[in-house]
Protein backbone atom coordinates (compact mmCIF):
# COMPACT_ATOMS: atom_id res chain seq x y z
CA UNK A 1 0.00 0.00 0.00
CA UNK A 2 1.59 3.98 -0.65
CA UNK A 3 1.71 6.83 1.11
CA UNK A 4 -1.34 7.98 -0.75
CA UNK A 5 -3.14 4.94 0.41
CA UNK A 6 -1.99 4.84 3.88
CA UNK A 7 -3.31 9.00 3.85
CA UNK A 8 -6.59 7.89 3.01
CA UNK A 9 -7.05 4.91 4.69
CA UNK A 10 -6.24 7.24 7.97
CA UNK A 11 -8.17 10.13 7.00
CA UNK A 12 -11.04 7.63 5.99
CA UNK A 13 -11.55 6.00 9.39
CA UNK A 14 -10.71 8.82 11.67
CA UNK A 15 -11.57 12.04 10.48
CA UNK A 16 -15.04 13.68 11.73
CA UNK A 17 -16.63 17.07 12.09
CA UNK A 18 -15.41 16.87 15.72
CA UNK A 19 -11.66 16.91 14.92
CA UNK A 20 -12.43 19.31 11.73
CA UNK A 21 -13.54 21.51 13.90
CA UNK A 22 -11.06 20.97 16.46
CA UNK A 23 -8.45 21.41 14.25
CA UNK A 24 -9.65 24.42 12.30
CA UNK A 25 -10.12 25.88 15.80
CA UNK A 26 -6.25 25.05 16.39
CA UNK A 27 -5.31 26.91 13.03
CA UNK A 28 -7.00 29.79 13.66
CA UNK A 29 -5.13 30.30 16.90
CA UNK A 30 -1.78 31.36 17.65
CA UNK A 31 -0.90 27.64 17.12
CA UNK A 32 0.47 26.99 13.84
CA UNK A 33 -1.32 24.45 12.29
CA UNK A 34 -1.80 24.70 8.00
CA UNK A 35 -5.89 24.02 7.36
CA UNK A 36 -4.42 22.85 3.88
CA UNK A 37 -3.68 19.37 5.82
CA UNK A 38 -7.49 19.42 7.32
CA UNK A 39 -10.10 20.86 4.51
CA UNK A 40 -8.89 19.54 1.20
CA UNK A 41 -8.00 16.07 2.50
CA UNK A 42 -11.42 15.46 4.54
CA UNK A 43 -13.21 16.52 0.93
CA UNK A 44 -11.22 13.97 -0.54
CA UNK A 45 -12.38 11.76 1.74
CA UNK A 46 -15.86 12.18 2.07
CA UNK A 47 -16.66 10.81 -1.00
CA UNK A 48 -15.44 7.45 -0.45
CA UNK A 49 -18.24 4.93 0.55
CA UNK A 50 -16.31 4.02 4.01
CA UNK A 51 -15.71 7.20 5.44
CA UNK A 52 -16.84 8.31 8.55
CA UNK A 53 -17.68 11.84 6.62
CA UNK A 54 -19.47 10.05 4.14
CA UNK A 55 -22.97 10.62 7.04
CA UNK A 56 -25.38 11.94 4.26
CA UNK A 57 -24.90 9.47 1.35
CA UNK A 58 -24.87 12.78 -0.62
CA UNK A 59 -21.12 13.64 -1.57
CA UNK A 60 -21.66 17.83 -2.03
CA UNK A 61 -24.04 17.82 1.44
CA UNK A 62 -21.07 16.17 2.95
CA UNK A 63 -18.47 18.37 1.60
CA UNK A 64 -20.69 21.37 2.75
CA UNK A 65 -20.82 20.19 6.36
CA UNK A 66 -17.09 20.11 6.15
CA UNK A 67 -16.78 23.58 4.89
CA UNK A 68 -19.47 24.40 7.62
CA UNK A 69 -17.84 22.72 10.90
CA UNK A 70 -14.37 23.97 9.66
CA UNK A 71 -15.44 27.33 9.49
CA UNK A 72 -17.03 27.23 12.87
CA UNK A 73 -13.91 26.06 14.00
CA UNK A 74 -11.78 28.64 12.41
CA UNK A 75 -13.96 31.20 14.05
CA UNK A 76 -13.96 29.45 17.41
CA UNK A 77 -10.08 29.67 17.49
CA UNK A 78 -9.85 33.54 15.96
CA UNK A 79 -12.32 34.36 19.07
CA UNK A 80 -9.82 32.92 21.83
CA UNK A 81 -7.16 35.01 20.04
CA UNK A 82 -9.32 38.22 20.79
CA UNK A 83 -10.51 37.25 23.47
CA UNK A 84 -6.93 36.66 24.91
CA UNK A 85 -5.48 39.73 23.50
CA UNK A 86 -8.43 42.11 25.50
CA UNK A 87 -7.45 40.79 28.58
CA UNK A 88 -4.20 40.42 28.45
CA UNK A 89 -2.90 43.40 26.72
CA UNK A 90 -0.42 44.69 24.50
CA UNK A 91 2.44 44.34 26.58
CA UNK A 92 1.94 40.29 28.00
CA UNK A 93 1.20 39.14 24.12
CA UNK A 94 4.53 40.85 22.91
CA UNK A 95 6.67 39.52 25.90
CA UNK A 96 4.77 35.64 24.97
CA UNK A 97 5.61 36.09 21.38
CA UNK A 98 8.81 36.89 22.10
CA UNK A 99 9.37 33.96 24.79
CA UNK A 100 10.66 30.64 24.56
CA UNK A 101 7.36 28.89 24.16
CA UNK A 102 6.02 31.97 21.80
CA UNK A 103 9.01 31.09 19.55
CA UNK A 104 7.82 27.41 18.85
CA UNK A 105 4.55 28.70 18.74
CA UNK A 106 6.09 30.52 15.50
CA UNK A 107 5.74 33.82 16.96
CA UNK A 108 7.97 36.98 17.51
CA UNK A 109 7.04 40.01 17.82
CA UNK A 110 8.04 41.03 14.35
CA UNK A 111 5.03 39.09 13.51
CA UNK A 112 2.73 40.89 15.47
CA UNK A 113 3.96 44.25 14.51
CA UNK A 114 3.19 43.24 10.79
CA UNK A 115 0.22 42.11 11.82
CA UNK A 116 -0.96 45.23 13.36
CA UNK A 117 0.55 47.44 10.69
CA UNK A 118 -1.28 45.55 7.86
CA UNK A 119 -4.85 46.17 10.22
CA UNK A 120 -3.90 50.01 10.68
CA UNK A 121 -3.88 50.14 7.11
CA UNK A 122 -6.66 48.10 5.86
CA UNK A 123 -8.94 48.77 8.86
CA UNK A 124 -12.01 46.05 10.58
CA UNK A 125 -12.41 44.63 6.86
CA UNK A 126 -8.54 43.05 7.13
CA UNK A 127 -9.66 40.49 9.46
CA UNK A 128 -11.70 39.55 6.30
CA UNK A 129 -8.83 39.91 4.11
CA UNK A 130 -6.08 38.51 6.22
CA UNK A 131 -7.85 35.08 6.40
CA UNK A 132 -6.72 34.64 2.76
CA UNK A 133 -2.74 35.82 3.28
CA UNK A 134 -0.36 32.85 5.11
CA UNK A 135 1.59 33.87 7.85
CA UNK A 136 -1.37 36.62 8.50
CA UNK A 137 -4.59 34.33 8.87
CA UNK A 138 -3.55 32.97 12.21
CA UNK A 139 -2.41 36.25 13.80
CA UNK A 140 -4.88 39.00 12.66
CA UNK A 141 -7.33 38.17 15.45
CA UNK A 142 -4.98 39.24 17.53
CA UNK A 143 -4.94 43.16 16.47
CA UNK A 144 -8.36 43.24 16.22
CA UNK A 145 -8.80 42.20 19.64
CA UNK A 146 -6.35 45.05 21.09
CA UNK A 147 -7.41 47.58 19.54
CA UNK A 148 -10.86 46.07 20.99
CA UNK A 149 -12.78 45.95 16.99
CA UNK A 150 -16.34 45.84 17.96
CA UNK A 151 -17.06 42.41 18.64
CA UNK A 152 -20.15 41.99 15.75
CA UNK A 153 -18.32 43.31 13.34
CA UNK A 154 -15.23 41.14 14.13
CA UNK A 155 -17.67 38.00 14.04
CA UNK A 156 -18.91 38.63 10.73
CA UNK A 157 -15.91 39.68 8.99
CA UNK A 158 -13.82 36.52 10.47
CA UNK A 159 -17.00 34.56 9.26
CA UNK A 160 -16.57 35.59 5.66
CA UNK A 161 -13.08 35.13 5.42
CA UNK A 162 -12.92 31.74 6.75
CA UNK A 163 -16.11 30.65 4.82
CA UNK A 164 -14.66 31.58 1.62
CA UNK A 165 -10.88 30.36 2.73
CA UNK A 166 -12.79 26.68 3.29
CA UNK A 167 -14.72 26.67 0.31
CA UNK A 168 -12.09 27.34 -1.80
CA UNK A 169 -9.85 24.32 0.35
CA UNK A 170 -12.69 22.33 0.29
CA UNK A 171 -13.16 22.67 -3.85
CA UNK A 172 -9.29 21.73 -4.25
CA UNK A 173 -10.08 18.47 -2.46
CA UNK A 174 -13.50 17.86 -4.19
CA UNK A 175 -11.80 18.04 -7.64
CA UNK A 176 -9.57 15.90 -6.59
CA UNK A 177 -11.69 13.11 -5.79
CA UNK A 178 -12.96 13.43 -8.66
CA UNK A 179 -9.35 12.50 -9.85
CA UNK A 180 -9.28 8.98 -7.98
CA UNK A 181 -8.39 7.15 -10.90
CA UNK A 182 -5.47 9.09 -11.58
CA UNK A 183 -4.30 9.40 -8.47
CA UNK A 184 -4.10 5.80 -8.09
CA UNK A 185 -2.38 5.93 -10.96
CA UNK A 186 0.74 7.94 -10.02
CA UNK A 187 0.49 7.30 -6.18
CA UNK A 188 4.08 6.37 -5.89
CA UNK A 189 5.33 9.14 -7.53
CA UNK A 190 3.40 11.42 -5.43
CA UNK A 191 3.91 9.75 -2.56
CA UNK A 192 8.10 10.52 -3.27
CA UNK A 193 6.68 14.19 -3.92
CA UNK A 194 4.62 14.43 -0.34
CA UNK A 195 8.03 12.97 0.95
CA UNK A 196 10.61 15.27 -0.55
CA UNK A 197 7.93 18.66 0.38
CA UNK A 198 7.79 17.76 4.14
CA UNK A 199 11.49 17.44 4.09
CA UNK A 200 11.66 20.96 2.45
CA UNK A 201 9.66 21.84 5.20
CA UNK A 202 11.45 20.11 7.99
CA UNK A 203 14.86 21.50 6.70
CA UNK A 204 13.41 24.91 6.35
CA UNK A 205 12.48 25.41 9.41
CA UNK A 206 15.36 23.70 10.94
CA UNK A 207 17.29 26.56 9.56
CA UNK A 208 14.95 29.21 10.46
CA UNK A 209 15.97 28.17 13.92
CA UNK A 210 19.67 28.00 13.45
CA UNK A 211 20.10 30.87 11.81
CA UNK A 212 17.61 32.47 14.69
CA UNK A 213 19.85 30.98 17.48
CA UNK A 214 23.42 31.74 15.58
CA UNK A 215 22.03 35.98 15.20
CA UNK A 216 21.11 36.16 18.58
CA UNK A 217 24.30 35.22 20.08
CA UNK A 218 26.13 37.05 17.38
Amino acid sequence: MSLIDNIITWYSAHMNYASITALMAVESSFIPFPSEVVIPPAAFVAGQPESVLCTTGNYPVDVLLIILFGTLGAMIGAIINYGLSVWLGRLIIYKFADSRLGHMCLLSSEKLQRAEEYFREKGNVSTFIGRFIPGIRQLISIPAGLSRMHFGSFLWWTFLGAFIWNCILALMGYIAAGQMDLIKEYSHELSVAILVLLGAVVLYYAMRWFIRRATKHE
